[in-house]
């Protein structure tokens, strides 16, 4: 069992929760995802590992809650056990094993989409403890769906918000402000990661290929159950097929099919609303 050091909400209906797991908690490096089962009667869900803390033995992860596994998982508090949490899973981001003197020489930006600020603060944290600091963009819907905007300006040299509405920040997508930075700012990136919902990583991609900018995304929102047996997760990658799970969770934004992939999320939209609970199928 592993118990809920702690728990934090986060905006509505995303929260975040610190989890004792001492030996993932030792060996998690940016990139990767964990595994968890909240009770003996639930699924397996991937989660990208938020941040661990290698002396207190935990490992945060970030969760919306949209489906029913989520929405259960929601009703756990601090104190309160979750039944299985497995990993580190996947692969490492690129630049883990890449020489420190040729990352120095990059201009990162990272684009946040969502509940992807999540699995972007770790690798902004690494590169900055390694002396790297890199650009952040996140976009949420409204102000109040920004999350981890404070966290993040602890280690990025800057962190710029876009919201649809213009509640806070920039008004308009990632995508529009990322263009605005390269061609109204004058800014030159050597390298974009971006990590989101699919759609938003897609065009962020199409976006970056015209500016000329290699580009990494994180394909962990279409995992499913975390071990490459179930499909869910299969994508093509140039002339390869691919798992996220197994081969990624990331790869090179501009050879990945978004429409393939966008097109097998839509074969789950009748099943997600069966779900007793009124949310979707899966987590």
């Amino acid at each position: 069992m592993y118990k809920i050091i702690e728990k934090k909400v986060l905006a509505e209906d995303i929260f975040s929760m610190d989890i004792l797991a001492p030996r993932i908690a030792k060996s998690a490096l940016p990139g990767q995802f964990v595994t968890l089962i909240a009770d003996e009667k639930g699924e397996r869900i991937p989660f990208t590992i938020c941040d661990h803390d290698i002396e207190k033995g935990t490992v945060k992860i970030v969760v919306q809650a949209l489906g029913c596994s989520t929405k259960e998982l929601q009703k756990f508090e601090k104190g309160d056990s979750l039944y299985a949490f497995v990993g580190p899973l996947g692969r490492a981001s690129d630049f883990v094993n890449q020489d420190i003197e040729e990352l120095k020489r990059e201009n990162i930006i990272f684009i946040a989409g969502g509940v992807g600020a999540a699995p972007v603060y770790p690798q902004v944290k690494w590169l900055k403890e390694r002396g790297i600091e890199s650009d952040v963009i996140i976009g949420a819907q409204s102000k109040d769906r920004v999350i981890l905007e404070e966290e993040l300006k602890k280690y990025a040299k800057n962190v710029y918000i876009a919201t649809d509405d213009g509640s806070y920040g920039f008004h308009g997508f990632v995508t529009d402000y990322l263009r605005d930075l390269v061609e109204n700012e004058k800014n030159e990136y050597t390298k974009a990661v971006a990590i989101g919902p699919t759609v938003m990583m897609k065009f962020t991609s199409l976006l970056t290929k015209e500016l000329e900018i290699p580009t990494i995304v994180s394909m962990n929102p279409i995992m499913v159950d975390g071990t490459g047996m179930c499909g869910a997760c299969r994508l093509s990658v140039g002339n390869e097929t691919k798992f996220a799970c197994v081969d990624g969770p990331e790869f090179d934004g501009h050879m990945v099919n978004f429409d393939e992939v966008m097109h097998r999320q839509d074969e789950y939209v009748d099943k997600e609303h069966v779900c007793k609970c009124g949310g979707n199928s899966v987590g």
